[in-house]
């Protein structure tokens, strides 16, 4: 159903190759080096370049990988090119690469990691399931990149292998991603493999660190008394 443009509930929202340029001159909003920005500046997603090194799980060092007690990287390759080589993707492969560019996200916008049409033709995919890039998080994209189809593809470190794009949240957010909730992927530079999940909640004190209190909700059961539900159960990142 079509809106009037005053009556457009105020929402959440995607940014435009305006907004995103916008953005990124007031600062909030890094993405750097954008070396070519009318080649990479989409109408509403900014393309991101393929870096030179990559890990690759090497399946002779290990039986199975256990996310919480291992470091998965003990069990990877790896592998960094020149800019002028290419790395082949075989089929069935799937090995992590990184984007040349660093991005910084601001605390009221929430980012989104997608492969490039020219790629998914290909059978690429850039991302396993970590496509989101939280507010206030820093670094270097970690690419999951696999083949899906049944011939090898080559990559070349600079091509436009993602791109990102960028909504802006109702309202900024309280506890943005990074050292204050325990974050695991803050400032992560060049490609970076999966970190253990060793770390609790009480390990880094996260209630200790949060300006107000966690608050807490009644919710009345079918007797009508009150249930106490304590909000304490956050997960890190």
């Amino acid at each position: 159903m079509f809106l009037p443009p005053d009556t457009v509930p105020d929402t959440y929202m995607e940014l435009s190759d305006a907004d995103l340029l916008d953005r990124m001159e007031t600062g909030d909003l890094v993405i750097d080096p954008l070396d070519n920005p009318d080649l990479q500046i989409q109408p509403a997603s900014i393309d991101v370049r393929l870096g030179n090194e990559f890990l690759k799980f090497n399946p002779q060092n290990v039986t199975a990988v256990n996310p919480v007690e291992d470091n998965p990287e003990d069990y990877m390759d790896r592998i960094v090119i020149d800019d002028d080589d290419s790395f082949i993707v075989h089929p069935g492969d799937f090995v992590l690469g990184s984007t040349v560019e660093w991005v910084e996200v601001p605390n009221d916008l929430i980012g989104f990691v997608n492969g490039r049409s020219t790629f998914g033709r290909l059978a690429i995919v850039i991302h396993a399931t970590a496509g989101l890039l939280d507010p206030g998080w820093k670094g270097n994209v970690t690419l999951e990149i696999s083949n899906l189809g049944c011939i090898p593809v080559e990559l070349e470190p600079g091509m436009r292998i993602a791109q990102l794009t960028f909504t802006e949240l109702k309202s900024e957010c309280e506890r943005p991603y990074g050292s204050g909730r325990g974050s695991k992927y803050q400032n992560q530079t060049g490609v970076q493999s999966a970190r253990s999940d060793h770390a609790t909640d009480s390990d880094i004190g996260m209630q200790s660190q949060l300006e107000t209190p966690l608050k807490s909700e009644t919710d009345g059961n079918e007797d009508g008394q009150g249930v106490q539900v304590d909000i304490e159960d956050i997960g890190l990142e």
